[in-house]
């Protein structure tokens, strides 16, 4: 079950780009994102309905519950990978909005 959550919140950061036609994302880029506190902020209360949602935050709403359940179509490998890797930086960097994330989209 771990390895699908880590889908959710690097969901959001794999998709920061754009909307419709995902370019791939580069690890420097992901590691920016990863940087940029108030930004994971900002998409952890979208995701978590405590605050608007820019288009980031509206996307990974969509993406959100297929990716708790293992399954992303859309998703790339290089972007399941990023996935991984920016959802166990939130387990470990904000583990309220991460069980909160859990709860919210698993159930």
């Amino acid at each position: 079950m771990q390895a699908a959550h880590v889908f959710v919140f690097c969901a959001l950061v794999a998709i920061c780009v754009a909307e419709t036609q995902r370019p791939p994302v580069s690890d420097t880029a992901l590691d920016d994102a990863l940087n940029d506190k108030r930004f994971i902020q900002r998409q952890l209360k979208c995701a978590l309905g405590e605050a608007p949602c820019d288009p980031i935050g509206k996307r990974l709403k969509t993406l959100a519950p297929l990716v708790l359940r293992g399954a992303c179509p859309q998703c790339s490998p290089q972007e399941t990978k990023q996935i991984q890797r920016t959802l166990s930086y939130v387990q470990r960097n904000f583990p309220q909005q991460w069980a909160k994330i859990v709860r919210q989209y698993s159930g």
